[in-house]
């Protein structure tokens, strides 16, 4: 029997036994009865009296060749108790201390409790170092910590939210949407009130950043952030968890970013979709989610903010039976609104259009969309090569990005059908340069591309503006001439209000420049001219540039000069 029972006995209970500070049956006896309590051998340990937790703390630290520490002299608040899920820290007794690089050092009570530093190290996928600690003060703060959690919990599910809505991953292959685990439900529900206020809000982006010291949420609206509000530092986890589980994220990854979509269901007939990507961060992982509302593309071109002469030279292009239209600008300024906007005017029942997107922002029905996959052999090109093959009239290309994707988007302009697309360049004329850098032949520029149009956005003027008065020098420097300051108008500026959150902004317009490809610009692309040569042209031709639709708008009423000249270059 004692043959047996020594068998039975293993890490931290073996050698106490072979220690002499416990018999064998003894320290079986305490294994057993700690299993079945769920408090662990140590715990057992303590509780019988046969050893007091320091003891127990320093015999293992001796023993195993682990460091000791004494929990209450330090500050809980120092440790990064978050990095290690509340569920898995009480059941195995278990506390994140500091996190170093990849490495985590973690207060375990039982160093030889393989099993929970095994689970440690897979759910955070950091290398693990063991401190030993007593596990009387291990417990009480481990069970303080939990009940932190759980009144917080207890106080986000308390508040009313009133709204009707439902998250919903985006369908693939019929699966049914997760299970919502009964101890979330209210983080569910937290979520759910700050995506229906973003919307509400016309926020672009929602942002969820966790730092050391605090967690915080960010809306984007109107191309600026603005914080909302800081959920407890300890719900950083469990929020980060929802979101993925309902995005299709793999929970268990945190090392690496990701990518995936959600939909918000708000009623029968309106539903809205969120891009959600996820990044890895020195103290948890920030998640950025993209509203994508489909009636922003709906609205209309008169509702962009294009001058009567801009909207009637787009409005001739998108009606050419072929030839290329490139939208520019740099990331958040609208390109892809303008595109959808585009495509939607080109969507009829006898026009068949295909899109390759990276990827499909807004869903429209009648329009044959692709995502593009580089991982699976689908990249812009290959997709462009498959459309050809299917008989297009309108194609879009999302964005393109290299010598093979140009020149295929080329050949489909040359060849009978109408070509979308958008590049990352600062105006229109360099947008030539640009290309030809890429590799294309001047006279393939020149024989497809029909119009090219730049553009920003800047910051609509709520009703709350007043008039401001700005000095003529001013004026004259920021672009104005001498016969726009004939008094005529007045620059306004921003105020403030409850509309506005105080900001005086409410909404956007697009800033523009619209230019053609005429005979004699596409004679200078042909003759290997630069860009100034086809700025001035385009100047001559009586093409505004960002900067002085900018003025014009300023000279509107719309928005502020200051905001102009923040988002135009002179």
């Amino acid at each position: 029997m004692a043959a047996t029972a020594k068998n039975a006995l293993s890490g931290l209970a073996r050698a106490l036994a072979q220690n002499g500070r416990l018999t064998e049956n003894e320290a079986e006896s305490l294994m057993r009865e700690g299993s079945q309590s769920g408090n662990g051998f140590v715990a057992q340990l303590v509780a019988s009296g046969r050893m007091n937790a320091r003891d127990v703390a320093t015999f293992a630290s001796e023993t195993f060749g682990y460091p000791l520490l004494d929990l209450t002299q330090f500050d809980p608040d120092q440790f990064a108790a978050d990095a290690i899920d509340k569920k898995l820290m009480r059941t195995h007794r278990v506390l994140a201390l500091k996190k170093r690089g990849n490495r985590l050092a973690v207060a375990i009570a039982d160093p030889s409790n393989l099993r929970a530093i095994d689970e440690v190290r897979f759910q955070t996928g950091l290398a693990v170092d063991p401190v030993v600690v007593e596990s009387d003060k291990l417990g009480t703060l481990v069970d303080k910590l939990s009940e932190t959690v759980e009144k917080t919990l207890e106080s986000i599910s308390s508040v009313d939210f009133d709204f009707e809505g439902e998250l919903a991953p985006e369908e693939e292959g019929g699966a049914g949407e997760p299970q919502v685990d009964i101890d979330d439900a209210p983080v569910v529900r937290f979520i759910q009130k700050i995506l229906l206020d973003a919307i509400n809000e016309g926020a672009s982006d929602v942002h969820f950043e966790p730092y050391e010291k605090y967690y915080r949420i960010r809306y984007r609206t109107d191309g600026v952030l603005r914080e909302i509000t800081q959920p407890p530092l300890v719900l950083r986890e469990k929020i980060a968890s929802r979101i993925k589980v309902i995005s299709r994220l793999d929970i268990s990854e945190k090392r690496v970013p990701q990518d995936g979509r959600m939909k918000f269901v708000l009623s029968k007939n309106k539903a809205i979709d969120f891009r959600v990507s996820t990044l890895p961060t020195l103290h948890g992982e920030k998640i950025v989610m993209r509203i994508l509302d489909p009636s922003s593309a709906m609205l209309g071109i008169d509702a962009l903010g294009y001058e009567p002469e801009q909207r009637a030279a787009m409005m001739h292009a998108i009606e050419r039976p072929y030839g290329m239209i490139l939208v520019t600008g740099p990331t958040g300024s609208g390109k892809t609104v303008s595109l959808y906007t585009c495509l939607n005017l080109l969507n009829k029942p006898g026009v068949n259009i295909s899109t390759a997107e990276d990827p499909a922002e807004i869903n429209l029905p009648g329009i044959n969309q692709v995502n593009v996959n580089d991982k699976a052999g689908l990249t812009f090109a290959a997709a462009l090569k498959s459309f050809l093959r299917q008989d297009p009239d309108v194609i879009m290309v999302g964005e393109i990005r290299d010598l093979e994707t140009a020149e295929i988007s080329i050949k489909a302009a040359q060849t009978g059908h109408l070509v979308l697309s958008t590049l990352h360049t600062n105006d229109a004329p360099t947008t030539l340069d640009r290309m030809r850098n890429m590799g294309i032949a001047a006279f393939n520029i020149a024989s497809s591309v029909i119009l090219i149009t730049a553009q920003r956005l800047a910051r609509r003027l709520c009703s709350c503006k007043q008039p401001v008065n700005i000095p003529v020098e001013a004026l004259l420097e920021a672009g104005f001439t001498e016969a726009d300051l004939d008094g005529s108008w007045q620059p306004y500026g921003p105020v403030g209000c409850e509309r506005c959150k105080g900001s005086g902004y409410k909404g956007r317009v697009g800033i523009y420049q619209v230019m053609p490809i005429s005979d004699e610009i596409a004679h200078i692309i042909m003759t290997n001219g630069n860009s100034i040569d086809i700025a001035n042209q385009a100047r001559r031709e009586g093409v505004k540039d960002l900067r002085q639709s900018g003025l014009l708008k300023v000279k509107q009423g719309v928005t502020s000069l200051a905001e102009v000249l923040a988002c135009t270059n002179e």
